[in-house]
């Protein structure tokens, strides 16, 4: 089946639905938004803590904001993407709220403002502790009462469509690569379908489950940056990947792992040793709400000198009433496993959580490959640098699809469909029936990258990941043209592909910065000179 979308969508969170809702609502034409599951299943859903912005303005200022994201990114970050975001926060606030989301505010209607590891101000909206699923519900509501837009969940993108597919020679050299659509699997007919676009954005989201303990959910298999990789487009800073530092440890959930907000350290949690010592003292001034990156080496230091599976977060000395008021979900969580909150250490440990790099994009989120946009976790903004500030992610999701949107409402009159791509070709394939090896190679995918690829590399450890990666990458590849294409191999071929992309670009950065720490190289480049 070949279908033909104006705007076509890859990926149903907050940054797919901000955008499609933008497009949508000025008529330029038929919008597809295309979900790997259903829509309330994005990793938008899982962000706890909320949106960094600054509405405070009797102690809070933009330049604060600023500065605090460039500190937190270790100054990588790209201070024109860091301004875009911070200086436009507060007007995408209000177009959330004008679509039906819920932020907490004070009695007198101000917003409940949380602060966050990093942040020098209160400045984190929210709503209780799920403000990701608020924020998710909200667009839902918009999206689905939005005519134009058609919603196609449970179906899944294989590759973006380029001139490649007309038997044209791409490589990483090409001057122009331009993108036409994508091929869709269907669920329903077991078929890859044609989806012809004017423009494609890629709004995919994180690639926490290329590792053992994630925070994010299972999907999260880093689709766009591999899709954006095999089709010779540009990705950046894929060695930053950001280990939230606290995760429950209930050893039987790891995909994904509940996550402990953050704004529960700057309600004024204390991470402790299981007897009860502090630690944090020994590695930096601001103690518990030091930025992630410094918090989760610390924990995961001490665990190795203690012979630990956890550390533990300790709220006890805060008023148990208060506590559960602000943290119903993770009060319930907790006590569930027997644990109360208000009298109980949580225990607690990192864990995988969000990729700061992906698929190169300016400042109107244009990736290298004309007509694909890219925005939201699957994209490098620049804004996070080499350590993402709390809270940051979700207000960058729509700062950006707001640009992108008004950048391709300009442009898409100058684009036409291609109708010379070809259907997909599945000719002399067959089904799969080794379906053990592909579950085998998501597994041994997640204990590379948590073995050899983690909080704390090595060049030594990073070289096997290397072998270990290519040996699987030819194995699926071999398996890729054998077989009919379903969602666990195409799956599997890219956690491979971005487990490849994290463990090349920490191979070439020789020193510490950020989230990439490496005993090999223990400070940073320019304190060697």
């Amino acid at each position: 089946m070949v279908y033909k979308y104006d705007f076509l969508i890859i990926g149903a969170g907050v940054a797919g639905m901000s955008y499609a809702l933008k497009v949508a609502r000025a008529k330029k034409g038929k919008v597809c938004l295309i979900c790997k599951t259903t829509l309330d299943e994005a990793n938008t859903s899982f962000a706890q803590g909320g949106v960094a912005s600054v509405t405070n303005l009797e102690v809070d200022n933009f330049e604060k904001h600023i500065e605090d994201t460039m500190i937190a990114g270790d100054y990588i970050s790209d201070r024109k993407a860091v301004e875009q975001v911070v200086r436009n926060a507060p007007q995408q606030i209000k177009k959330l709220v004008d679509w039906g989301v819920n932020f907490d505010r004070k009695e007198n209607g101000d917003f409940d403002l949380h602060r966050e590891g990093g942040h020098s101000e209160f400045r984190i909206l929210h709503h209780a502790d799920d403000t990701g699923a608020e924020i998710q519900r909200g667009l839902m509501e918009a999206v689905r009462n939005t005519p134009n837009i058609t919603i196609k969940e449970n179906h899944f993108a294989v590759e973006i469509i380029t001139q490649h597919h007309l038997g044209a020679k791409v490589t990483r050299r090409t001057p122009y690569i331009y993108c036409y659509g994508a091929y869709v699997l269907n669920p329903d007919t077991e078929k890859v379908d044609t989806y012809l676009s004017k423009v494609t954005l890629m709004c995919t989201g994180g690639c926490g489950a290329v590792y053992q303990t994630t925070t994010n959910p299972i999907i999260a298999t880093g689709d766009g940056e591999a899709m954006v990789y095999r089709a010779k487009g540009t990705v950046q800073d894929m060695e930053f990947v950001q280990f939230h530092p606290t995760a429950l440890y209930s050893p039987g959930e790891t995909h994904p792992a509940f996550l402990i907000t953050e704004a529960m350290r700057g309600y004024g949690g204390i991470l402790r040793l299981p007897n009860g010592q502090s630690f944090m003292e020994k590695y930096d001034e601001r103690l518990s709400l030091a930025p992630r990156d410094i918090v989760a080496r610390a924990i995961d230091k001490e665990m190795k000198i203690h012979g630990l599976d956890h550390v533990c977060l300790d709220v006890t000395h805060k008023d148990p009433t208060e506590t559960r008021k602000h943290f119903p979900n993770i009060y319930q969580k907790c006590l569930s496993m027997g644990i109360d909150i208000t009298t109980d250490y949580i225990p607690v440990r990192p864990a995988a959580h969000y990729m700061c790099g992906g698929i190169k994009v300016d400042l109107n989120g244009c990736s290298s490959i004309d007509r694909l946009y890219a925005i939201g976790e699957c994209s490098c903004t620049g804004l996070h640098g080499g350590n993402r500030l709390a809270s940051n992610s979700l207000i960058e999701a729509v700062v950006y699809a707001d640009a992108a949107a008004k950048h391709s409402l300009e442009h898409i009159d100058l684009y036409d469909f291609n109708d010379k791509v070809p259907e997909w070709n599945d000719e002399g394939t067959m089904t799969n029936e080794e379906k053990i090896l592909i579950t085998q190679s998501v597994k041994e995918v997640g204990e590379i990258m948590s073995n050899y690829v983690g909080i704390v590399r090595s060049d030594l450890r990073l070289h096997r990941a290397w072998v270990r990666l290519d040996a699987l990458y030819e194995e699926t590849e071999n398996l890729f043209k054998r077989v009919k294409a379903t969602k666990d191999i195409c799956e599997l071929r890219n956690m491979i592909n971005v487990g490849y992309l994290i463990t090349r670009f920490a191979l070439e950065r020789k020193e510490s910065r950020g989230l990439h720490y490496t005993i090999d190289y223990p400070t940073h480049g320019y304190d060697k000179e």
